[in-house]
């Protein structure tokens, strides 16, 4: 409980991030209680129910995970907007249309079992993020020097989320891309467990991420990496 006193000091702050990540680990709690419940080993009909439920803590996680990255992509390649525009209303809006979309996947899934409809929006939940965490990124880093308002620790910081978001995607959620999109993958019993072991490290990476969304000892650690080169380029900028 004391972990979320920090997050509610920046909403009052009007950042809107922490609202992200407590919705992001809500999710994760989510898929928590449904694995234990899963090991409980319930009747047929309950672990079916459990098993949607997990999906859509899954999918809602996905959906944060992107809002993280945009809001972090804005405070960089948008300064004036992300100060003037990005309020808290509007982001509980995009938190209630984050929980909400995967219901367009589970609602199908539960009463219309036909695979091909199932894969194809499960491919397209797990795909689309995909090239926007790329984008946010790649627009991010573009956008990094010009920013000379934000100050050289919060770059690093918010570089380092989105590389982290990027990486986990990659990590857990692309092999079961691959999974769903290639037919030979499906047939592996090998791969199809690695699919749903990475799966189950997802709650455990946002946990990661949201030691990154917070200031202290990480900053240290961003600090010694490449991105130095942020520091050299500020005071060169300054002496101009």
């Amino acid at each position: 409980m004391c972990s979320f006193i920090p997050a509610s000091l920046k909403v009052q702050n009007n950042n809107v991030a922490p609202i992200y990540i407590i919705n992001l680990l809500i999710s994760d709690i989510i898929q928590f209680c449904c694995m234990i419940v899963k090991k409980a080993r319930p009747d047929w009909k309950n672990n079916e129910i459990f098993y949607y439920i997990y999906c859509f803590g899954v999918l809602a996680s996905v959906g944060f995970m992107v809002c993280v990255a945009l809001e972090r992509y804005l405070v960089i390649a948008w300064p004036l907007w992300y100060r003037f525009r990005s309020t808290i209303k509007i982001s509980l809006v995009v938190c209630v249309v984050v929980w909400t979309l995967p219901l367009v996947y589970v609602l199908p899934h539960y009463y219309w079992n036909d695979h091909r409809v199932t894969n194809t929006l499960t491919a397209v939940f797990f795909l689309v993020p995909f090239p926007l965490l790329i984008f946010f990124l790649g627009g991010t880093l573009k956008s990094l020097f010009a920013a000379i308002s934000v100050p050289s620790d919060e770059k690093r910081r918010i570089v380092g989320i989105l590389v982290l978001v990027l990486l986990i995607y990659t990590l857990v959620f692309l092999p079961k891309i691959i999974w769903i999109l290639v037919e030979e993958a499906r047939d592996n019993d090998t791969f199809d467990n690695l699919t749903f072991i990475l799966l189950r490290f997802s709650p455990l990476a946002d946990l990661i991420l949201y030691v990154f969304m917070r200031k202290g000892a990480i900053d240290k650690l961003l600090a010694s990496l490449c991105c130095c080169r942020m520091d050299s380029d500020d005071n060169s900028r300054s002496s101009v």
